[in-house]
């Protein structure tokens, strides 16, 4: 006996409130999802040794640092909350702010300017030593990853981080987000959230979105790699990185 579409979905809603299907309730499959895990890795994927950020604070302006953190906020349904709780994945801040503990008297005009920062994708990550339950963990390739289905809102992630980069959602986020973007999962109340590189694009061959935006200023690549464009850049040019006192190995340079 055929059910049609309207049924399905009627038997589909009442699976979900008994849940049957197994322990974990009702779970409906896309159209082709083991075709879709058959083919594997993207073929098209980056592939990096560990993964890093330069940002040229020559060519930064205002402009460069909206469009690269609207651009990282949009496709990422990262909410605006009107609160001190307010949620961010790369954001501007001041330069006593962002290197609180480098006191240079040569820092000049660079002193006076705003910061954009964002996870440092530690390679000695402390957020993920802490973490109880695997929610944060590392990459091979050094990007420091959230599971927001594994997260149980502990915060130990967030007491663990020196950098201030991870928000905790105290109320559900999603009635702030003004347009949501369908290629990125939104997340619910009590789970924490930081930038991840833009990993999801990284697996289809593309740039992070802050990259892509800023016209040049914010560059991605391979630290290890001594071909690629960071390490030239990093080979050519002056730079400093946040709190390396404190062992993490940060891989979020700023070219001065």
């Amino acid at each position: 006996m055929g059910v049609d579409r309207r049924d399905f979905l009627k038997i589909a809603g009442i699976s979900v409130a008994l849940g049957v299907g197994g322990g974990v309730g009702f779970q409906l499959l896309r159209p082709g999802h083991l075709d879709a895990a058959q083919e594997g890795p993207n073929p098209r994927a980056l592939k990096g040794q560990r993964w890093g950020m330069a940002i040229d604070m020559k060519k930064f302006t205002p402009a460069t640092a909206r469009a690269a953190i609207e651009a990282c906020h949009y496709y990422h349904n990262v909410p605006l909350i009107p609160t001190k709780q307010n949620v961010k994945w790369i954001w501007l801040a001041p330069y006593a702010n962002v290197f609180p503990e480098t006191d240079n008297p040569q820092a000049g005009e660079y002193a006076s300017l705003q910061y954009i920062t964002m996870c440092n994708h530690c390679n000695n990550p402390p957020c993920v030593r802490v973490c109880p339950t695997k929610a944060t963990f590392q990459r091979a390739d050094g990007v420091v990853m959230m599971d927001f289905h594994r997260c149980i809102g502990c915060r130990f992630c967030m007491a663990g981080c020196p950098y201030g980069s991870r928000s905790f959602n105290f109320q559900d986020p999603r009635p702030f987000i003004k347009k949501e973007s369908p290629n990125f999962p939104t997340r619910s109340r009590g789970v924490v959230e930081k930038c991840n590189f833009c990993a999801e694009r990284l697996a289809v061959g593309e740039l992070p979105y802050c990259a892509e935006a800023s016209g040049g200023a914010m560059v991605f690549g391979d630290v290890d790699n001594a071909g690629s464009e960071l390490r030239k850049m990093l080979r050519g040019r002056y730079s400093i990185r946040r709190k390396p006192n404190l062992g993490t190995d940060p891989q979020v340079y700023y070219l001065v």
